[in-house]
């Protein structure tokens, strides 16, 4: 259980020099590298032993001994991740001993996810060291993200192969054991699942070379299936193909093999054509087989299919040859993976491996977008009540998309999920012309100059910054195809898919800001780079994340465009409302972006919110300026077209910042006590959860809630105008000051979910709810200072302890915390790593930029500077109590011009499900709204939906909530209301119903015994 630990450190050389000789005998006996290698990794880790010994408390449980296992094995990884990628050391031959991940952590009696989820807190640590000993450019070349981004890729992966096997073929001894005379059965089926795993991991790693995102890697296992399908006896098969429902295509000449497998699993056939070739040259390469027509031969196993544009190869999965090639694939895989790091990726096949761990990355450290949900994600703070912001039904939503039998009625998995949501891009996108169309072509000539030369030549630059071209001569192994040639052929289509969604979506926008504005002219939007900018990362970030990919994860599209998270925030409600056609899971993912925008990215250093703050509010201009926070001037389409061609590669804000500009602090780094570097462009602890953002949770009915029906809706060429520019019909109000009005607003309407999830977890009262609310309000409108650099949720938690103090509750942080740890959005960072500037105040003896735990944050900073808010939360002298420093903090007192009034608690979803019992585990959640039309008949008997475990295995919803009837009322009541309170209820545990309805991080501090740093704003 991770948790806010105290810092210990230890004067003893002796304890120094006794860790040493652990971690030199680790290298010698667990690991048997040579002398070369073990003194480069000892300079390593004595560079970092003392932020080990500075942070034990922080690590795994917080012991000394396991925080070192964890320590050394961060050490190695990242000693030959960073060291193999040196062209020096590669040449001279720097560690070339081969050791793997895998081998590494089996040293170390690590697993791969305890691994993952402890790495961050080096990465933060070790970054200068790091970045001193390998160069600035480490932390990309240690691709620690990539890596576990990956890893949840092949977890779920191995899950769907493992799945779609043991449907297609005998898996079980039961089953095996009916087949007569079949001498060896189950050997040999377990050698078919481990080939076909196999011949996976080869294309892996010599066709799908370095943009191995999900769908393509899902093509993969499915062109894996057909050869096997192809392959394997017919006796071992799970169904009979002449009559079989899954495959559906037939034709003339038979099955059509391929067509049905892209039926069940949503895939293209032209890519899932493309990736047998593919794999048939493997085949052919590696195991020397000979390809012959499949037309050409009888085998048995073809019977039945159509075998056009089929490959067989003789005797490839005869039991007699198929050990011999599952040792050729090895061998290949083996030196493969030696050349790097990487991980093992066999292990997903190897089930009694105890490398992968009994947690999983998914459900805790990492969230998998797409992942089984059991109710809906937060809707976006932007979001109105107008129709097209409904969800559109995807158009692959079907039973065919689930890893199963075509009516079998299976919840979607992450694979299929990013399958369908591929399906729309594929029916919805790509048949779109590449060029603006003749009615986005009118509004662009309808300008006071025609800009659709500038904006074809910006959508081309940018998308070629965001989707770069590999211009390097490089080619695999035997006659396989380049994979430079692969990486720009992937980029490509996906740079064709991004400008066609952009062309939509920008046309859709221009009719309605047509509208509003009761003209065709809109030069003013049309001609803004920021607003072009936006949209083009917008549609690439989009595309990113249908496909997936490990390796070009958010925020690439904002390096890579020169805009920042506040430009982005401006263009999202806009996009999800202007295509109606969007699937859920493209919404959904838009929505946890602006989420994540609106908590922390905005509020970062450098960020264009401050630029207009300064205008919007000046009296907080001082505080900006001596922070440094204003963001540099967007770099131009000149600029990046220009790197571009020099470098034929991917373009970063820092590097085209440099590039137009001579300031020196673009690559600066604050560097805190215990080794925390933070980038002014974003902050180093924000490791940011690949694939996988954070979403919050709340009702189905989100969409109707969560909306801003109160807010002006000022035509979208404001948002992006001139922060001094009046906005027209305003009374004098600026862009700035509209803008900066509207963000406060989606920020407080996100920190009011946020508020009442804790409350009903604290099982706290309404009055408490609207305290806290009420506090955050002003803090946000009069101590606006107090959230730069920071992240909302600090902000939250401190309101909540202080108003629990005024109100005299006993409510401690320790358990503030434990209770934030199970919500979903929460990150480790937000209380153990907060922002603070002592430049101006010298306490306890420190000066300058820091990042200190929370409860320090709250004595030193939070209450000095809230100390004159609080008098109307409590009785009179109350507020005295609450701090330890009598002097309040006179900076920015007072209400800023502007400010908008404190509002009352808005209306939020009710946090579902909620628990109706206090002495029962029992949940309600509303029912969805797309349920309500069946629900017309008053006879109706499906008001209810139970979600869950079932109360007896297959059981329906009514009989299950007749079980829970007569559970809790003792016996059946008719016409009777439920009485939660009768009677004694065998029902799951509150753990296992918040297990299974919350991505939770980590488990609660009461149930660890994990030391918490003590309190001491409680005495």
């Amino acid at each position: 259980m991770e948790d806010m630990k105290p810092s210990i450190t230890t004067s003893s050389s002796a304890d120094g020099d006794d860790i040493e000789a652990r971690f030199t005998a680790l290298c010698k006996n667990g690991l048997s590298l040579d002398e070369k290698t073990i003194t480069e990794a000892m300079k390593l880790f004595k560079e970092t032993k003392n932020l080990l010994l500075s942070n034990v408390l922080a690590i795994g449980s917080g012991k000394l001994e396991e925080a070192e296992r964890f320590w050394f094995s961060f050490v190695l990884f990242s000693l030959k991740r960073l060291s193999e990628k040196s062209g020096e050391n590669v040449q001279q031959g720097s560690v070339e001993t081969g050791f793997t991940l895998c081998q590494i952590l089996r040293a170390a009696k690590l697993n791969i996810v305890d691994f993952f989820k402890e790495l961050p807190q080096f990465v933060v640590k070790a970054g200068p060291v790091l970045s001193n000993m390998y160069g600035e450019d480490w932390e990309s070349r240690l691709e620690a993200k990539e890596m576990q981004a990956n890893f949840v890729h092949l977890s779920l992966l191995s899950k769907s192969y493992k799945r779609a096997f043991g449907e297609l073929f005998l898996t079980s001894d039961a089953n095996i054991n009916k087949q007569q005379n079949v001498i060896g059965s189950p050997d040999y089926v377990s050698e078919c699942h481990r080939f076909g795993w196999l011949l996976f991991l080869a294309l892996r790693v010599h066709a799908f070379s370095r943009f191995k995102d999900l769908v393509t890697c899902a093509n993969g296992f499915v062109s894996v299936l057909a050869i096997l399908i192809i392959h394997v006896p017919i006796r071992f098969r799970n169904f009979k193909i002449s009559d079989s429902p899954r495959f559906v295509k037939k034709g003339d000449k038979g099955i059509d093999l391929l067509a049905s497998l892209c039926n069940m699993y949503d895939a293209s056939e032209d890519d899932l054509r493309q990736t047998m070739e593919m794999a048939n040259k493997l085949i052919e390469d590696i195991l020397k087989k000979k390809p012959c027509s499949a037309s050409e031969c009888k085998a048995e196993t073809l019977e039945n299919i159509d075998t056009d544009g089929l490959v067989y190869f003789e005797g490839l999965m005869e039991e007699q040859s198929l050990s011999s090639s599952l040792n050729i694939l090895e061998k290949d895989y083996d030196e493969a993976i030696r050349r790097k790091v990487d991980l093992d990726e066999r292990v997903f096949i190897n089930e009694e491996d105890s490398l992968l761990g009994l947690g999983s990355l998914s459900e805790g450290a990492v969230n998998v977008t797409g992942i089984k949900r059991k109710f809906d994600s937060i809707a976006s703070p932007s979001k109105t009540i107008s129709s097209p912001l409904s969800p559109h039904r995807s158009p692959a939503c079907h039973a065919n998309g689930v890893l199963g039998p075509p009516n079998a009625k299976m919840a979607a998995t992450p694979v299929s999920t990013a399958m369908t949501t591929a399906k729309w891009l594929r029916t919805f996108i790509c048949p779109l012309p590449s060029k603006p169309s003749a009615e986005l072509q009118r509004f662009l000539s309808s300008c006071d100059k025609d800009v659709t030369n500038d904006v074809i030549r910006r959508a081309h630059i940018i998308l070629e910054a965001i989707f770069p071209s590999n211009h390097e001569r490089s080619s695999v192994t035997g006659s396989l195809q380049s994979a430079n040639l692969m990486d720009n052929i992937w980029m490509e289509q996906r740079r064709l898919e991004a400008l066609k969604l952009y062309y939509r979506v920008l046309e859709a926008m221009c009719t309605a800001e047509a509208q509003i504005l009761h003209a065709s002219n809109l030069t003013s939007l049309l001609t803004n780079e920021r607003f072009h900018r936006c949209m083009l990362a917008c549609s690439a970030e989009l595309v990113l994340a249908t496909h997936k990919t490990a390796t070009m994860l958010f925020p690439t599209v904002l390096d890579r465009t020169g805009i920042t998270a506040f430009d982005l925030s401006k263009v999202i409600e806009s996009f999800i409302r202007h295509e109606e056609s969007l699937p859920r899971e493209l919404r959904r993912h838009l929505n946890s972006l602006e989420e994540r925008l609106l908590e922390s990215m905005v509020w970062e250093k450098g960020s264009s919110m401050y630029n207009s703050l300064i205008v919007a509010r000046p009296a907080l201009s001082a505080e900006i300026n001596r922070l440094g926070l204003l963001a540099e001037p967007m770099p131009s389409l000149d600029a990046i077209a220009m790197h571009i061609n020099f470098s034929g590669g991917m373009p970063t804000i820092a590097s085209l910042q440099k590039h137009e500009t001579s300031t020196g602090n673009i690559g600066s780094s604050i560097l805190g006590q215990n080794g925390d570097i933070r980038s002014p462009k974003r902050l180093c602890t924000d490791y940011r959860s690949v694939l996988v953002e954070r979403n919050s949770f709340t009702s189905p009915v989100k969409d109707r809630l969560l909306a801003f029906s109160n807010l002006k809706k000022a035509p979208l060429q404001s948002a992006f105008a001139s922060p001094t520019r009046p906005i027209p019909g305003g009374g004098g109000e600026t862009c700035a000051e509209t803008g900066i009005n509207i963000f406060f607003s989606k920020i407080n309407k996100l920190a009011a979910v946020r508020i009442n999830g804790m409350v009903e977890r604290l099982q706290m009262s309404q009055q408490i709810r609207e305290s806290v609310y009420r506090l955050f309000q002003q803090i946000l409108n009069q101590r606006t200072s107090l959230f730069f650099n920071r992240h909302v949720d600090q902000i939250i938690l401190c309101c909540f302890y202080v108003v629990s103090k005024i109100s005299q509750l006993h409510l401690t942080f320790r358990e503030i915390i434990c209770n934030y740890r199970k919500q979903p959005q929460c990150k480790q960072q937000v209380f153990c790593s907060v922002f603070v500037d002592r430049s101006s105040a010298r306490r306890n003896g420190r000066t300058g930029q820091d990042h200190v735990d929370i409860i320090t944050f709250y004595n030193e900073i939070f209450i000095p500077a809230v100390k004159p808010l609080l008098v109307e939360l409590g009785p009179g002298g109350t507020t005295a109590r609450t701090s330890r420093d009598p002097e309040a903090n006179s900076s920015n007192n007072g209400p800023c011009p502007g400010s908008p009034k404190v509002a009352p608690f808005p209306s939020v979803p009710d946090m579902s499900p909620k628990k109706v019992s206090a002495t029962h585990n029992v949940y309600v959640s509303p029912l969805r709204t797309s349920k309500m039309d069946a629900l017309i008949s008053h006879s109706s008997k499906s008001y209810y939906a139970c979600v869950g475990e079932s109360t007896r295995a297959f059981q329906s919803p009514s009989k299950d909530l007749t079980a829970i009837n007569n559970h809790l009322n003792g016996t059946r009541k008719i016409r009777g209301a439920l009485n939660f309170d009768d009677a004694d209820v065998g029902l799951v545990s509150d753990s296992m119903v918040a297990n299974s309805l919350y991505l939770q991080n980590g488990s609660c501090a009461s149930s660890s015994g994990t030391p918490l740093k003590s309190e001491q704003p409680e005495s």
